[in-house]
């Protein structure tokens, strides 16, 4: 396991204003929980914690806390428990901490990490439906994996990866229905024809009955045909 380090310094102001002058220094306010004991309220640096989002999947690695000024010399191992975004900007805005204890197992959600290409897409045209992306577990702090490895380059046609399928690493407890689908192969998704018409029928369209329009100063035809059997008589 990584062994990741943050710098914390306590603070004493609390509210928005205090908050406010926090993030334009370049702090960020966090909180710091331990089981049930009064929580410890910290400033960590914001480019610090940032360049530790890009590189880390954060809710599933320890973070060493090292405080100034705190009486645990050693730092406090901890799980970022939430991290609170501006929903504007989309800045990080408030950062929460979970003090946890190396020696007590933990649940934490572990990412699913595909290897291989499944048969059944490559050779036989189907499609991989990838249903749960993270699996929840139960482990010590030290041996969290970085993700769960699941080999899919057997999967055929039809078949599927259940929770039950999977090899955990040693000490690693899966905590979801031991019958959840993973992954599975599906055929792709037929398009449906176009419905076609009759045999020997041919579509014909419509007919459209058009009024002879008037010219102007000329006699409607009925009236010019009256006129001519006039004449002849």
């Amino acid at each position: 396991m990584d062994e990741i380090f943050l710098e914390a310094e306590l603070r004493e102001g609390k509210g928005r204003a205090s908050s406010k002058d926090l993030r334009e220094s370049g702090y960020l306010p966090a909180v710091v929980y331990f089981h049930g004991q009064d929580a410890l309220t910290v400033k960590v640096s914001r480019g610090a914690l940032l360049k530790l989002v890009h590189q880390h999947r954060l809710e599933s690695v320890i973070i060493n806390l090292k405080i100034k000024d705190d009486k645990k010399t050693k730092g406090r191992p901890c799980l970022v428990k939430e991290i609170q975004y501006d929903p504007v900007r989309e800045d990080i805005i408030h950062v929460d901490f979970n003090e946890i204890s190396l020696t007590e197992a933990i649940k934490v959600n572990v990412p699913v990490q595909v290897n291989g290409e499944a048969v059944g897409v490559k050779q036989e045209g189907g499609s991989l439906e990838h249903l749960l992306w993270e699996i929840e577990v139960e482990c010590l702090p030290t041996s969290i994996p970085k993700g769960i490895q699941v080999d899919i380059s057997t999967l055929k046609m039809g078949d599927a990866i259940h929770i039950k399928d999977i090899a955990f690493p040693e000490g690693v407890k899966p905590l979801n229905d031991p019958d959840a689908v993973v992954l599975h192969v599906v055929a792709p998704m037929k398009e449906e024809a176009p419905a076609e018409g009759v045999e020997g029928e041919e579509s014909k369209e419509p007919e459209v009955i058009k009024e002879k329009k008037e010219v102007p100063g000329e006699a409607p035809a009925a009236d010019a045909a009256k006129d001519k059997d006039k004449e002849k008589k």
